[in-house]
């Protein structure tokens, strides 16, 4: 079983702007409609052999039954500093800074342009 999180933007095109530029996600696939607007889009985040992917599409007008509130999520990392160091240098806005928690994880947090948080750490949960 996989788990793919998908957020829905207001301005996508700004949202893959920064989670590829400053926090390091791939672009896989981003499809648009007739308009030129981000219909659905396939960000992949590569951890060592891992490789996660997130999708995310924009808002409907008026909101449809996924257009969800904001969202928190986790994505482990082996170098949290490098990657801390890659966001600030974009702009992110951290709202944790780099932390040793009592679990034994380095991590850190920023917020995306739409208050979406993003955590990174070193704990790799296992089932």
């Amino acid at each position: 079983m996989s788990i793919h999180p998908t957020l829905r933007y207001t301005d996508p095109r700004a949202a893959i702007t920064f989670l590829t530029d400053a926090l390091g996600f791939r672009e896989l696939h981003v499809y648009t409609d007739d308009d030129g607007a981000v219909a659905h889009a396939e960000l992949a985040w590569d951890d060592g052999p891992d490789t996660g992917v997130v999708m995310l599409g924009g808002r409907s007008d008026p909101p449809g039954p996924f257009d969800t509130g904001k969202a928190v999520l986790y994505l482990t990392v082996e170098d949290p500093d490098a990657l801390h160091d890659k966001a600030v240098a974009a702009g992110a806005n951290v709202v944790m800074a780099l932390t040793e928690q009592d679990y034994g994880s380095r991590e850190f947090a920023v917020a995306d342009p739409e208050d979406n948080r993003w955590c990174f750490g070193t704990y790799r949960p296992a089932p």
